[in-house]
Parts: structure tokens; C-alpha cells; sequence
């Protein structure tokens, strides 16, 4: 059976411009990583049987999105004005596979380094915390208004 994964090459992560009514698309970005968690709320009782916790879920988080990219002025600048804002932004990853997969998410970008080594490239790392659910599309993404 031949496999369905797709390579990463070709991803597309972009910043949603209010003033223009167009997705921006953020340059040179080298990876993304996400993980949702869910918090879970221990109900362990004197009554619990069996010598094992309890537990019960809690609320969801969308969590942080992680990338590393090669900088570039444009979109270091972009994205440090969205870590001097107090308002949350909305961003999308289109990802290259057959059915154009996206996920948009509202979030704040809480962290951005810079890293200047003495012979390799320099690189901006952006971490944007996601606030609320992220939602996931077929054939990318909605166009926001």
C-alpha cells in the first residue's frame, strides 16, 4: 500500500491585513509546530476503587505555534508589531496536500527571538499563543471580512 503523507515543503503560513482585506503570507519560514492539550480535572474520591486516579476532561488549549524562519526585515517587522499589540491577529497554515488543508486561528504573538550566529544564517523565531479553537478547512482558507 503506498503512502498518503505529504512533505512540509510548499506550507504556507499567513498573517490575515485587516487594512487590506488580504492574507499576507509570513517569508522564509523554516517549520511549524503546534500541540493542542487538554487540561484534565482529578475527581479522585475517598469512595475510588481500584487504586487508580480519576479524572474527567477540562478545558481545551489551542496551545502555541512554533516557527523558526530565516529573517527577512518585512516579516520580522510584522510580527513584532503583533507582539506590540494588544490585539489578537488572525493567521492561517495552508498546507500542500491534496485537499488544501488550513487552519486558522486567532492568537498573539507572545515570544520573538533573534538568533546571529558568527557563520551560519540569522533566523527569527515567532511564538504565537492561540487563543480559542483553531478551525480546520478544506481548500484553504475562508477570507476573512
Amino acid at each position: 500500500m503506498a503512502s498518503n503523507a505529504v512533505a512540509g515543503i510548499g506550507t504556507i503560513i499567513r498573517r490575515w491585513n485587516t487594512t487590506t482585506s488580504e492574507w499576507v503570507a509570513l517569508a522564509e519560514i523554516i517549520s511549524v509546530d503546534n500541540e493542542k492539550t487538554r487540561n484534565m480535572i482529578d475527581v479522585t474520591h475517598l469512595g475510588s476503587t481500584g487504586g487508580y486516579s480519576e479524572k474527567i476532561p477540562g478545558l481545551r488549549d489551542a496551545g502555541t505555534l512554533q516557527a523558526p524562519m530565516n529573517f527577512t526585515r518585512d516579516t520580522y517587522d510584522l510580527m513584532n508589531a503583533d507582539f506590540e499589540s494588544e490585539t489578537a491577529q488572525n493567521y492561517d497554515i495552508t498546507l500542500p496536500d491534496v485537499e488544501n488543508s488550513s487552519f486558522e486561528f486567532e492568537g498573539y504573538v507572545s515570544s520573538l527571538g533573534l538568533g546571529i550566529p558568527t557563520d551560519d544564517k540569522i533566523t527569527a523565531n515567532v511564538t504565537i499563543t492561540i487563543t480559542g479553537q483553531m478551525t480546520v478547512n478544506s481548500g484553504a482558507s475562508s477570507g476573512l471580512t
